[in-house]
């Protein structure tokens, strides 16, 4: 009697593994079979950091990075430090900074009073959100 699910053979010297190149690992990352110069194994990266370091926000913000450390002290950025001080940003933080850099290149405001506007601007963004909520459930029209 023949087995309805035949034997695998196992593969030949020179073959790839059957199955994923690579296992998923829980920091999400992907290790493939092999290894880089210097006998290092590979890794790629599958997610977006949870997190950036004051370099890499800087370098993905266009911003000098003694700059940044002056807007997180104004408390216009947030960020977070670990047990050796350094900092770590949230990745929405970035637009945070582009928001900066264009209420300061467009109306030449000193980062002092940008706290001020940001939160003026985040307040209407609320009021406007409440506004718009009230309309749709009274069926009225938008007071703009």
């Amino acid at each position: 009697m023949t087995h309805p699910f035949p034997e695998r053979r196992p593969p030949h010297p020179g073959a790839r593994p059957s199955g994923p190149r690579g296992a998923a690992s829980a920091g999400g990352s992907v290790s493939r079979p092999g290894r880089a110069a210097g006998g290092v194994e590979r890794t790629y990266q599958l997610t977006r950091p949870e997190r950036l370091d004051l370099e890499t926000f800087a370098r993905a913000t266009g911003t000098h990075p003694e700059l940044v450390r002056r807007l997180v002290a104004l408390g216009l950025l947030d960020a977070g430090t670990d047990s050796a001080g350094h900092l770590w940003f949230p990745p929405p933080e970035v637009l945070t900074m582009a928001r900066i850099r264009r209420l300061r290149a467009g109306f030449s405001i000193n980062y002092a009073a940008l706290g001020l506007v940001l939160d003026l601007l985040d307040r209407i963004a609320q009021l406007e959100a409440a506004q718009r909520g009230r309309s749709r459930l009274t069926g009225g029209s938008p007071w703009t």
